[in-house]
C-alpha cells in the first residue's frame, strides 16, 4: 500500500461548513493534506450522511463514504485497508497475493470479513484471524469455537473409522475357514473372566470338522491310531465291579492304548435303564460300543479281533465324530446318585431335633474336674419336649431314649442312653468336639435322613472301592494314583456316601458280615486318609488314630478297627490301653475269636504293607487265606537256608501275641508258602536244629 494520504472531514454542521484535520491519533501515517475535494463530492457526501443513521454503523462498498468514530473514511480499497488498520488488526494480503501463515502456538481471534469484491474459494470462506498478544487492550480474547468443533468431529470421526474396521476384521475372521487339525486355536475361542475360564466352540468350526470328517471317512490305514491321537470317535463299554469279563475288556483296551469310556453300573445306578435300552433286558456285562453301535461282550470282542475286523471298525471309528445319540460320559457332580436318594428322607425325629437344637441352652459345663463343651443337661432337654409337645415327662423320657438310639444325641462320656436330671450331660452329635476328625462329615453337618441298613451301606461302599482299584490302580493292586481318585467321580459319590454311616444302626448287622464290613471300612478309610491328609507323602503311625469316621454314633479310627474291632480289643503295639473300655457299645461287635489273617487283609497305604483289597460277605475266609498266600509271595517272607535264617514281615513281630511263639509261627506261616518256600522251611523245622528269626525293615513310604 505504501504511504497513503487520508482525507479527514468532520461532521458537517446544519451550515454545512467543512474543516480539514489530520488524525492525532496516527502521527506516522500522517501525510500533506490533499487538495480540497470539489464541491460535487462534497455536497453528494453530505447527502449520503443524511441517509446512513449515525448509530447504525454499517460497513458498506468502497465507494460509499463510512462514518466511523466522529470521521468519514473515503477512498475505495485503499480506505477499507487504512480504517481496518486504524483499529489494529492484522490483515491477510488480497487473495491473488500469497497467504501468510500463522505462528504455531497462538490464540486465534477473529476480525471483521473482508470488504465486498474480496470473495475467497469455497474452502477458504472462514474469517480472518490475528494472533492475539497477552499484552494487548483487548484481554478477553474470543476462542475460534467452530475450529474446537471441527477438531473433535475429526476426531470422532477417526475413532468410529477404527472400531468400524475392527469389527469388520473380527467378522472376516470368524466367516473364514478354521486353521488346520493340530493348531492349538483350531475353532476355538477362549474367554478369561476372573477365576473363570469359558472356552466356547465355534458353530462355524463345528460345521468345518463335520465336513472333514465326512471326507476322512473311509480312509486308508493312515487315520487308524490306537494311541488315540486321529480317533474322533468313541469306545465305550457297560461294566460292573469285580467282573472278570470286564476286566478282561478293560485290560485289551489298556494294552492296545485304545482309549476309552467305562460305565461302571455299579457306580452308576441311574444308567441300568439306557444298559437295558441299548443292549436288552437280558443282556449282561459288559457291552462295548463303538459310537452309538452297540459291537457286543467279551466273545464278540475276541471273535472280531481275531479276524481282523476290530481294527477295521476302529479305522472307521477314526474318521467319524461321536454323534450324540452314543452313550453319554459320565459327569464329575452332575449325574443323579440314587445312593443319596434314602439319605434325602427325612427321620420322622428330625422335626423335635430342629426345634430342640434351637431351644436347649448348650453351653460348656465342668463335671468331674473336666471341662465338657457344648452339652446340656437331661433335664434341660426333657423341659424342651414338654414345652413343644405339651406332653408329660414320661413321655419326654421315652422320646429323649428314641433320639439317642437313632444318635440324633448321645452322653458326654457314653455311659447311658438317656436319663432325666440335671447331672446327666448330653450333647448332639455334630457338636462333638472332635468333629474335625472325623472325615465323614461334610462341612460339619449331620446326616438327618432315615438311616439304612448298615449292610447295603457296605454293600455299595465294596462297589465303589472296587471301580476305583479297577481304574485307578496297577494291575497287581500294589501302587495307585490316589491324585486321579481325588478327582474321580467314583470317589466323590464314596465321600457322600459314607455320611449314612453317622447314625446307622450298626446292631443290626449281622455277625458274620461284621469282619468284610470292617475289613473293608479300614481299606476304604486308609485311601480316603491318603486322599485328605495329602500328597505326596505317607501316612505316619499316628494317622492310623487322627483319620476317623463316626460310625453308628461312635467314632471309629484305622488302629480302633484293627486293635478293638477286628483282633478283639487287644492293646496296640507299644502300648498299655485296650482301645475300648468295659463299658464301651462297640464291644458289642468285637470279634470273638483273633484270626490272624486278618493282618494280611489290612492295607495301610505302605508299600510293605499287603495290597489293598476288599472282600465279598460270603467268601471273606477264602479271600483271606489267598491275601496271605499273596503276601508271602510277593516277599513277606525270605528263607536263607545256609545261615538257616527265616526273615519275616515286620507285620508278624508287633502282632505277635496274634500268631503265638516262634515256631508256632513259622508252622502256620507254612500253610501259605508257595512250594519252593514250604519246602525249605519244612526242612528246616524237621532236622531239629535251631532257626533263627529275623524281621524285614518295613517301607513306610506311600504306596503311590
Amino acid at each position: 500500500m505504501g504511504e497513503e494520504t487520508l482525507v479527514a472531514m468532520p461532521l458537517a454542521p446544519p451550515h454545512h461548513h467543512h474543516h480539514h484535520a489530520h488524525l492525532p491519533a496516527l502521527p506516522h501515517l500522517a501525510a500533506p493534506p490533499p487538495p480540497p475535494p470539489p464541491p460535487a463530492e462534497t455536497e453528494l457526501t453530505e447527502q449520503r450522511e443524511e441517509e446512513v443513521p449515525v448509530d447504525d454503523v454499517v460497513e458498506a462498498a468502497a465507494d460509499v463514504p463510512r462514518r466511523e468514530e466522529g470521521l468519514v473514511v473515503d477512498g475505495g480499497e485503499d480506505v477499507y485497508y487504512a480504517r481496518r488498520m486504524l483499529q489494529g488488526v492484522v490483515l491477510r494480503p488480497p487473495p491473488h497475493l500469497p497467504q501468510p501463515e500463522a505462528p504455531p502456538g497462538l490464540t486465534r481471534a477473529l476480525s471483521a470479513p473482508a470488504p465486498d469484491g474480496y470473495v475467497e474459494e469455497e474452502e477458504e470462506q472462514r474469517p480472518v484471524e490475528r494472533s492475539a498478544s497477552v499484552n494487548s487492550a483487548a484481554s478477553a480474547v474470543v476462542v475460534d469455537v467452530a475450529s474446537i468443533g471441527r477438531f473433535f468431529r475429526d476426531r470422532r470421526d477417526v475413532l468410529s473409522s477404527a472400531i468400524t474396521r475392527r469389527i469388520s476384521s473380527l467378522k472376516e475372521a470368524s466367516s473364514s475357514p478354521p486353521p488346520p487339525v493340530g493348531m492349538d486355536t483350531y475353532g476355538v475361542q477362549e474367554i478369561h473372566l476372573p477365576n473363570v475360564k469359558v472356552t466356547v466352540r465355534l458353530k462355524d468350526a463345528i460345521e468345518a470338522d463335520a465336513e472333514e470328517d465326512d471326507a476322512v471317512g473311509g480312509g486308508g490305514d493312515d487315520g487308524y491310531s490306537f494311541s488315540g491321537s486321529h480317533i474322533k470317535g468313541r469306545v465305550s463299554f457297560f461294566s460292573r465291579s469285580g467282573c472278570r469279563d470286564c476286566a478282561a475288556v478293560r485290560a485289551f483296551f489298556r494294552q492296545s492304548a485304545l482309549p476309552y469310556v467305562e460305565i461302571n453300573l455299579d457306580v452308576f445306578p441311574e444308567r441300568e435303564a439306557e444298559f437295558a435300552s441299548r443292549a436288552g433286558a437280558s443282556a449282561r456285562v459288559p457291552q462295548i460300543f463303538l459310537n452309538e453301535k452297540l459291537l457286543g461282550g467279551l466273545v464278540v470282542l475276541n471273535s472280531l479281533r481275531n479276524s481282523g475286523e476290530f481294527e477295521r471298525r476302529v479305522r472307521d471309528l477314526a474318521g467319524r465324530r461321536c454323534p450324540d445319540t452314543a452313550p453319554r460320559v459320565p459327569v464329575y457332580g452332575f449325574d443323579n446318585d440314587p445312593g443319596k436318594e434314602g439319605g434325602d428322607r427325612e427321620d420322622a425325629m428330625v422335626g423335635i431335633v430342629r426345634v430342640l437344637r434351637h431351644r436347649l441352652p448348650i453351653q460348656d459345663r465342668i463335671v468331674r474336674l473336666k471341662l465338657v463343651k457344648n452339652c446340656f443337661s437331661g433335664a434341660d432337654m426333657v423341659d424342651g419336649i414338654v414345652n413343644h409337645l405339651e406332653c408329660s415327662r414320661k413321655k419326654a423320657v421315652e422320646i429323649g431314649r428314641e433320639l439317642a438310639r437313632k444318635h440324633f444325641i448321645h452322653h458326654v462320656f457314653r455311659e447311658n442312653d438317656f436319663e432325666d436330671g440335671s447331672q446327666n450331660l448330653y450333647r448332639f452329635l455334630e457338636h462333638d468336639p472332635a468333629i474335625p476328625k472325623y472325615y465323614n462329615f461334610i462341612r460339619g453337618a449331620t446326616n438327618d435322613g432315615e438311616p439304612k441298613l448298615a449292610a447295603a451301606i457296605g454293600q455299595r461302599m465294596t462297589k465303589i472301592m472296587v471301580a476305583i482299584l479297577e481304574a485307578y490302580a496297577s494291575d497287581d493292586r500294589r501302587h495307585l494314583d490316589y491324585s486321579r481318585i481325588a478327582a474321580s467321580e467314583e470317589f466323590r459319590r464314596y465321600a457322600n456316601m459314607v455320611q449314612e454311616l453317622q447314625r446307622v444302626d450298626m446292631s443290626a448287622l449281622p455277625a458274620e458280615e461284621r469282619l468284610p464290613f470292617f475289613l473293608n471300612l479300614h481299606n476304604a478309610m486308609a485311601i480316603h486318609a491318603v486322599v485328605r491328609v495329602g500328597q505326596p507323602g505317607a501316612i505316619d503311625r499316628r494317622s492310623s488314630s487322627n483319620f476317623q469316621y463316626v460310625v453308628g454314633g461312635h467314632p471309629y479310627s484305622l488302629a480302633t478297627i484293627r486293635n478293638g474291632i477286628l483282633r478283639s480289643n487287644r492293646r496296640q503295639p507299644y502300648t498299655i490301653a485296650k482301645p475300648f473300655g468295659s463299658s464301651d457299645k462297640r464291644l458289642e461287635l468285637v470279634q470273638g475269636k483273633v484270626n490272624p489273617l486278618v493282618h494280611f487283609g489290612l492295607c495301610d497305604a505302605t508299600r510293605s504293607s499287603p495290597i489293598v483289597r476288599f472282600f465279598s460277605t460270603q467268601g471273606v475266609e477264602p479271600e483271606l487265606r489267598h491275601a496271605a498266600r499273596k503276601f508271602f509271595l510277593n516277599g513277606g517272607v525270605e528263607i536263607d537256608l545256609e545261615s538257616r535264617t527265616v526273615h519275616l514281615t515286620s507285620i508278624i513281630k508287633w502282632y505277635s501275641v496274634d500268631f503265638g511263639q516262634d515256631r508256632e509261627t513259622l508252622k502256620w506261616i507254612l500253610n501259605y508258602l508257595d512250594p519252593t518256600k514250604a519246602g525249605l522251611l519244612t526242612h528246616l523245622l524237621n532236622d531239629g536244629g535251631a532257626i533263627n528269626i529275623s524281621y524285614l525293615n518295613y517301607d513306610w513310604s506311600l504306596n503311590v
